[in-house]
This record gives C-alpha cells, structure tokens and sequence, in this order.
C-alpha cells in the first residue's frame, strides 16, 4: 500500500517501511514485542492526528496509537497498519495559579515533573518517568501520590481527543461527560487524546526511598506492611517490592545481586513528622534505610535506569482486596525464584483518596480494591523470554485465587476479552455503549478493546 496521499498531507515525517530509521521509530519499551507496522505517523499537531484518523478509517487500515510506548502488551504497535505515534507533540503549560499543567499526548512523565517542579507542582502519576502521560492517564494512573491524591484520572480536568470520525472534542464534567467518563480507565477505545489538563498537587520534596530486608524475613515483613500501610497517614504511600539488588551506587557493595524484599516509600506531608512515622520501620531492622528527602522528581526517575526501554518483559497482574497469610507463602515462595536480576513483584496500595470516589464515577472500577498487584519478568536477553514467562505466569497462577478477579488494564498482556470485562466488571456495559457513540465501526481497536453496543 502507497501512503503518499498520506504523507502529502502531514506536517509531521512519515516512517515506511525500508526507510534508514523504520527500525528505530517502531522501537518501543518492551522488546518482546515485535509487531511491523507498514508505517507511523510523527504528528506534531492535533491536524495531523486528524489527518492520520481519517486516512486509517477511508482506507480501512488497521489502527494503533503510541505515546510513550510503555504499553505492556505493545499495543501501541499494529503489524501492517498505521501508527499514529504522538512522540513529538511535547508542549507543556503549567498555570501556577490555578495548579493546573496542561500536557500534550506525547509527553511522558519527567517532561511533567520538569515542569512542574519549580512551581512546587506534582501531577501524581506512576513510578517511572519514561512512562508515558497518555497510556497510563487512560489506564488509571497509580503510583507513589495515590493514597493521597487519588488516581491520575482523579485528577484529570478535561482532554481533547479526536474521534474515529476525525472531529475534534473537549472531554470534561461540562462537555461530553459520558465521554469524560469512560476515558477515565477505559483506555485509548474512544479516540485519539491530544491533550490532557489535570490538576497538580502541592508536592515539592518528599520524604522517601527503599528499605530492604533479607528474603528469609518476606513472611515477617510482608503481614507488617500490609497491616502498617493501610492504617498508615494517607500522605504516606509505600509498595511492597521483590527486588535484586542493582550492582552499583547507591547501594552498598556487600549487598549487591542480592534477591530481597522491600518497601518503597513516599511520604509526602510535613517533613518535620517524618522521622517519627518512620520509627516502626527502624524498629524492624532493615539491611538497608535509604530513605530521606528528596525532590519528588528524583523519586520518579530513580527506577529509570534500572529499566531502560529495548529489555524483554512479560507481564501478570491482579488487584487484591486482602493480603492473606496463605497467599504470602506464595509470595515468599515465588519471590525467592526470581529469574533475573531486573524481575520484580509490586503490591502498590490504592486506599485512601482512591476509595473516595465512587466505583461507578469512572471506568475504573476496583476502587474497594486495597492493592493492585503486578509480576513482571525482565531481561535484556531474548532468549530467556520463555523462563520470563514461565515464571510470571506460574507466580500468577499461584495467587490469583486470592485476587478481586480483574487487573490493572495498564499491567496487562493481550488477555482476551474475558479478562477486560473481568477489570471493567459492572462497567463493561456502560463503556460498551459510550463506544458505539464514539466509535461505532469499532477503529480504535489496538488496546485493550471495549467493543460497541447498542
């Protein structure tokens, strides 16, 4: 297929394939995904989304959109179809006054915390700043903020987006508040976002950083945290971690390739009370207390470069509304069998300001959920994908009948339709309908795709 009529009307480059930077331009974080497009689109503008929409829907050419390219799945790829790859579009405008930061679908996270850093602002998002804004926006947004601040969907003010039609609308409480609804957690199935406006957070420097315990202590340290976490002040976020310990600075030599679990801390109020929240965590004798203040940017890239993009990763995931002693054998069992050195589990909570709102107030439906948990296998080595998968999904298999039964939509693989409707639950209806408003021939089907009805 020829897209010079394509090309022609973009402002942004063109990829095809043959051209000397294909390879490069398709490349995404996860390079256990190899999927060849016939050609991705550089937009610089909302135009060019435009332009690229209508082409993809007249021509009948499969679809994919790409942000940050963090997807898990590699969904931001499709093989012999369209990229609409946002990448270039950067522009950021933070309102100081109103705490507001108004981000461009191609940003990803370090670009916001950039940003909004010296205005003392945080939109709270994930824990890795080469994340994309886009992706985990439309998936949710959980990260090191959440008990406190919510969601980033929680605090997202409005979007532009263009439809499967080519139009382009306002996302917001005032405007299309049934769209509005269904993109907060229901992922790229309702166009193309150009642009997201959210509400910043106070946060300037936080109190934070890892403590590590040997893996014989997994069982003692994990029923602490999961009863410590939850009764904990809400400024004080903390996930529950499986880790290898890097090989290099800051961590100590003699730990060093060392398997361990963890917790990551964040607390984010008043930094004189932080020593005396942190007294029970002392009490308990970490191996290693590397927590202390830090700007909160230096917190969401300081897992940057332990994850560089172009490593092998397979993903599991499940949310959990409790944290039984049977499922922590399993975790000690399975976390002990780690297969490389950048493999991990997370728990991250997501009480507190994440159960004040309404499970129907939003797509993302698991606000009761206490955990959103994720396993993950990662190596540079192609050839150990297999072993990656093998043990994510047998560490799955061992604790997912401990789990609400949905996942994360972000931390998922290409799963099937009955594990979507398993994370959306009593919203897959409602959502389904929303998309045969926006998107009724069903375009925007590269994701982890709500199909319409009437």
């Amino acid at each position: 297929m020829s897209f010079d009529d394509l090309a022609a009307g973009l402002r942004g480059e063109l990829v095809t394939r043959g051209a000397s930077n294909y390879d490069e331009v398709r490349a995404i974080f996860n390079a256990m995904i190899d999927k060849k497009p016939a050609a991705l689109a550089r937009c610089v503008d909302a135009a060019d989304v435009q332009t690229c929409v209508n082409y993809a829907r007249e021509h009948g050419v499969p679809l994919a959109i790409r942000g940050g390219g963090h997807n898990a799945g590699g969904l931001g790829l499709v093989d012999d179809g369209l990229v609409i790859d946002l990448s270039p579009m950067r522009g950021i405008h933070v309102n100081a006054k109103e705490q507001t930061i108004r981000v461009e679908g191609g940003c990803v996270w370090g670009d916001v915390d950039h940003a909004g850093h010296p205005h003392g602002l945080t939109v709270p998002a994930g824990i890795i700043s080469t994340t994309g804004c886009g992706g985990l926006t439309l998936g949710g947004g959980l990260g090191h903020l959440s008990r406190k601040y919510g969601l980033t969907i929680d605090n997202l003010l409005e979007a532009d987006l263009v439809l499967a039609d080519g139009s382009m609308v306002v996302a917001s409480e005032s405007e299309n508040p049934d769209l509005f609804w269904a993109i907060r957690g229901g992922g790229g199935n309702f166009g193309v976002v150009t642009s997201f406006l959210y509400r910043a957070a106070p946060v300037h420097t936080i109190f934070g950083g890892p403590t590590l315990w040997s893996l014989d202590r997994t069982e003692e340290i994990m029923k602490w945290y999961r009863d410590f976490i939850l009764a904990a002040p809400e400024e004080l976020t903390g996930f529950f971690a499986f880790l290898t310990v890097p090989p290099g600075p800051p961590f100590p030599e003699h730990l060093h390739l060392e398997k361990m679990c963890g917790v990551v801390w964040c607390y984010s109020g008043d930094l004189s009370k932080a020593e005396d929240l942190f007294a029970p965590v002392h009490d308990l004798e970490p191996d290693l207390y590397g927590v202390g203040e830090m700007p909160m940017p230096a917190l969401n890239a300081a897992f940057d470069p332990v994850y560089p993009p172009g490593h092998q990763w397979y993903w599991r995931a499940d949310f959990f509304k409790e944290i039984s002693d049977e499922a922590i054998v399993e975790h000690a069992k399975w976390g002990a069998a780690m297969p490389t050195m950048q493999s991990s589990m997370h728990l991250y909570p997501i009480d507190g300001a994440v159960h004040r709102v309404g499970e129907d107030e939003t797509a993302w439906s698991y606000r009761e959920a206490n955990w959103a948990g994720v396993i993950v296998g990662v190596d540079p080595d192609p050839a150990k994908k297999d072993e990656l998968r093998d043990w994510a999904v047998g560490y799955w298999d061992a604790i997912h009948p401990s789990s609400s039964g949905g996942a994360y939509i972000n931390f998922m693989m290409e799963e099937g339709q009955e594990r979507v409707q398993a994370s959306y639950r009593g919203n897959y209806d409602r959502l389904a309908r929303v998309k045969a408003k926006y998107d009724p021939e069903n375009l925007f089907k590269v994701n982890q795709n709500i199909k319409p009805k009437g």
